[in-house]
């Protein structure tokens, strides 16, 4: 029996990296092949300790583009593929949401047409909580109606749409994974969590949305790590299952806790005018996934704590990209906001 081989697409952004780095670890027998645009979040720096050789492959390009992933299919002929490539952030989504649709529906298309004709044995498509809109009580389940309010949201469930289809008609063996909000280590900090961290860091103001009361449930990222791995290699073909750790924060109490594990003012948090369709609160229920074996190991506040450390000692990591692109996208989301 030849080696496994688990195709990464976006394994350069956030979660991806940290997955590539999971497998590393926990399966090191797998040979794991990076497919990514390298787009301003996805970085070739996020997976600079991993050697290119026997185990590992790095291979720039678009999901989009289907002669590329065709040819990559047949040359690897991966027995799993996990799609983490996404336009994912939702201030950008309200600025353009062009690139959304191009990557988070037709991109996941390609992949599936691709797969549809290679084969492989599992297709993980890597999603999101915010694709059942806003939660006022209660928490979601999979079977929920998809109720999207921003154009990311949308993209995403257009996306898990597509993926359910194609295992509905042509028998593709997807499986879907639902993540609540994620932060860790080399995370783009455009994101809330990185994002304040360094503006803290920095002395800046850190722009709350309206009053911060929006309520979202926080999973450390090898938490979710953790959870993609478990159904991707346990989970029941053409199933979601919705990840998340049951840490339900308001966003202002996330923000003062930041300040205080950086020793910073609360005078820093500057309310700002809130975004448009932003919604209240996320909640999942994960019972599904914690029937297969999954709990979350990381405490909220440690892994907070743990991230604010990994923020302050790799200055060399998130400095140059605030000084590049993010400069114009904060320019643009933010200037009018913080006057």
């Amino acid at each position: 029996m030849g080696r496994t081989t688990v195709l990464v697409t976006g394994g350069a952004g956030f979660i991806g990296s940290n997955f590539v780095r999971f497998l590393r670890t926990h399966r090191p027998d797998y040979r794991v092949v990076v497919l990514d645009k390298l787009t301003y979040a996805g970085r070739r720096e996020n997976l600079a300790d991993i050697p290119e050789g026997e185990y590992f492959r790095f291979v720039r390009g678009d999901i989009a583009d289907r002669p590329l992933v065709d040819a990559l299919f047949a040359e690897e002929r991966p027995d799993f593929v996990v799609n983490f490539a996404a336009e994912t952030h939702v201030d950008r989504s309200i600025l353009e949401a062009g690139e959304f649709i191009r990557t988070d529906i037709w991109g996941t298309w390609v992949l599936l047409e691709v797969v549809r004709h290679r084969g492989t044995g599992r297709f993980l498509q890597v999603s999101t909580d915010e694709v059942y809109g806003e939660i006022l009580e209660g928490s979601a389940s999979e079977g929920d109606p998809l109720a999207p309010r921003s154009p990311y949201a949308a993209s995403k469930a257009g996306g898990d749409l597509m993926a359910l289809a194609y295992h509905e008609t042509f028998g593709v063996p997807v499986l879907i994974t639902r993540g609540a909000n994620t932060f860790g280590p080399y995370q783009y900090p455009e994101k809330f969590i990185p994002l304040f961290i360094t503006n803290a860091i920095d002395n800046e103001p850190l722009p709350l949305y309206g009053d911060g009361r929006q309520v979202r449930d926080w999973v450390y990222v090898l938490d979710h790590c953790a959870a993609i791995d478990l159904v991707l290699h346990e989970g029941k073909v053409g199933q979601v299952y919705n990840v998340g750790a049951g840490n339900e924060r308001q966003n202002i109490e996330v923000a003062r806790l930041i300040l205080r594990l950086l020793g910073k003012p609360e005078s820093l948090i500057r309310p700002v005018a809130d975004r448009p369709a932003h919604d209240r609160r996320y909640s999942l229920d994960t019972s599904r996934l914690r029937a297969l074996g999954w709990a979350p190991r990381y405490r909220f506040e440690e892994a907070l704590a743990e991230t604010v450390r990994w923020y302050r000692t790799n200055e060399g990591w998130w400095r140059p990209i605030k000084q590049g692109e993010f400069a114009e996208f904060y320019r643009r989301n933010y200037g009018h906001r913080l006057g």
